[in-house]
């Protein structure tokens, strides 16, 4: 497995290395020991999935409050998505950054979202199967995110939004988290 650290400190782009030989190909989705070879410790304690119809769907930016943040390695199954992870860690170099990375099938790239990182995706495809390996496990009241079109991220998505869900629509924005920000 190759990683690779992100502009936001903790999050690495994760690309599995395939053996392929006729019959198709083999890989490692998840090792501890790899992981830890590279400074992260992460325990799987749930795996999630998420199925997406419309190629547009927004889903996120979504995190857990803390004490219940969690960190996530995201893969694509199926389809393409356009992962986005926003840090929200007030004493981060990074904090009120955010980065994104194309996630498929087809290119087998996984991300790591550290604890206290919002992360939401846009498919760029039908039919989008993604899988969430979790470090923490889901707590509904701990449950929230960032607005999608929050004017302090100003996260541009590639493409137009076909689908969202109401919580998704009714999220906070980012300035409203304690604090007065400079318009970066």
């Amino acid at each position: 497995m190759k990683f690779t650290e992100a502009e936001i400190k903790g999050v690495y782009i994760i690309e599995p290395e395939p053996r392929e030989d006729e019959r198709g190909y083999f890989l490692r989705a998840f090792c501890k020991d790899e992981l830890k070879k590279n400074g992260i410790d992460f325990d799987i304690v749930q795996i999630n999935r998420s199925f997406s119809k419309k190629k547009g769907t927004i889903r996120g930016l979504h995190y857990q409050k803390n004490p219940h943040w969690e960190s996530k390695i995201i893969q694509s199954l199926q389809g393409e998505i356009y992962d986005v992870v926003a840090d929200l860690r007030e004493d981060s170099s990074t904090f009120g950054k955010w980065i994104s990375v194309e996630i498929s099938k087809e290119n087998k790239k996984m991300i790591l979202v550290p604890k206290g990182c919002a992360n939401g995706i846009q498919t760029l495809t039908d039919d989008c199967l993604m899988e969430y390996f979790m470090s923490g496990y889901y707590v509904p009241e701990a449950g929230t995110g960032v607005r999608w079109d929050d004017p302090f991220l100003k996260i541009k998505w590639p493409l137009k939004i076909t689908s969202m869900s109401e919580k998704d629509k009714n999220l906070e924005y980012f300035n409203n988290f304690g604090k007065k920000y400079d318009n970066r």
